[in-house]
């Protein structure tokens, strides 16, 4: 099977070792001139145990990431409101660990992994024996064909314009946005915090080695820099500590901190005859629940599962069957962030303090109850092959 994957992120990478561990060959292009991570902090569910094992790198994955065991949420003056075990949630399903986005891509190849950078595609047209692509590699061009191709080029991703042609992309848009640095660790680095402020978030999220720090606001007032954001940050406080201190302090003092605009996106369609979406592609993720990525990899592995032994002339069917499987599965766990965005990304003192009264009352189990829904009742991708099977 000659198979193309587009985008050499955490989904592309993904699919691309899992098909090679099946024998296929898959051709892996990116556009970014060469291998360099940009540097965030991932919180990966159990969703994406069953591709770490059948990539055999399980254990260099447990080596390169942290337990995430407890959860604390700060009022939006900075008071510690409650802290909650994260391990009563997740450990009767698999790991909860935090990584570094670099570090996961190191663990995923592992095996290594070809790539063939500074490389996009210009055209896709379907032909009766496969889609042929028009790839512009550097300065050169070249037309080739492939049996199936895998657009996996992230949430603005170039190459799913390209399929869907005027169709449109559903956005949302927070109009918040923040800066990712790194925090130096600290004791307790199975902790996570958030503090929700009146018009400002800060999270603070272990990895091994570091703490990733996210803070953000609205758009209108990040615009200003990171200085004066941060000024206004420490005049809502009345109360601190050590890890919030160092987080400030993290974000003022790196020069060129990496800006994240918080949008998502949702593809109308993700399979196109011999041509599927996946990852932030077909569904990109706002950071609030942290299951984006964890999302991507199980999308990966359900769609390799499916492709395992499929010959080409059953492409379509199988590519139709994956968008009927896994596409329910998340978008509940996008509509799931968007919720949860809905209740962070708040200016009003008013609601501010409405929410401290609210997560003093409910813990974090009730927010991630979906997402527990969606760990209880794992995909099955055999089934759903066998059935496409029947009806092509």
């Amino acid at each position: 099977m000659r198979v193309l994957i587009v985008g050499a992120g955490i989904a592309g990478v993904t699919a691309a070792q899992l098909l090679r561990r099946d024998g296929r060959h898959p051709v892996l292009i990116e556009r970014a001139a060469d291998d360099s991570h940009p540097g965030y902090m991932l919180a990966l569910m159990p969703m994406v145990d069953q591709a770490l094992e059948e990539l055999g790198v399980r254990e260099q994955y447990r080596e390169n990431s942290v337990p995430l065991s407890r959860y604390a949420a700060h009022s939006h003056t900075g008071h510690m409101r409650r802290e909650d075990s994260m391990s009563s949630i997740f450990d009767q399903y698999g790991d909860y660990r935090g990584i570094g986005r670099g570090e996961l891509i190191e663990v995923l190849t592992t095996d290594d992994c070809a790539v063939t950078f500074d490389s996009a595609v210009t055209t896709l047209m379907d032909t009766a024996s496969g889609v042929v692509a028009t790839l512009a590699v550097g300065d050169q061009t070249h037309e080739l064909e492939f049996d199936l191709v895998v657009v996996a080029d992230g949430i603005h991703s170039a190459t799913r314009a390209v399929v869907l042609g005027a169709r449109p992309v559903e956005i949302v848009d927070t109009e918040w946005g923040g800066w990712v640095v790194w925090a130096p660790e600290d004791a307790e680095s199975d902790l996570g915090e958030e503090l929700w402020g009146a018009g400002f978030f800060l999270g603070t999220y272990p990895v091994k080695g570091s703490i990733g720090v996210f803070l953000g606001g609205p758009s209108a007032d990040t615009r200003g820099g990171a200085a004066p954001f941060i000024d206004r940050v420490r005049r809502s406080l009345k109360e601190s500590s050590p890890r919030i201190e160092s987080a400030l302090r993290a974000v003022a003092d790196d020069p060129d901190p990496y800006y994240w605009p918080l949008t998502d996106c949702r593809s109308p369609r993700w399979a196109f005859l011999r041509t599927a979406l996946l990852g932030d592609a077909a569904a990109g993720f706002l950071p609030t629940a942290g299951i984006g990525a964890g999302m991507a990899m199980e999308s990966a592995w359900v769609l390799t599962r499916m492709l395992r032994g499929a010959a080409p002339a059953a492409i379509p069917a199988v590519l139709a069957a994956y968008e009927q499987a896994q596409r329910p599965r998340v978008e509940s766990a996008q509509s799931n962030s968007r919720a949860l965005a809905g209740a962070i990304f708040r200016r009003s003192r008013i609601l501010a303090v409405l929410r401290d009264l609210a997560i003093r009352m409910v813990s974090v189990t009730f927010a991630l109850k979906p997402i527990q829904n969606l760990l209880a009742n794992s995909p099955n991708p055999e089934p759903a092959v066998a059935e496409a099977e029947r009806g092509r």
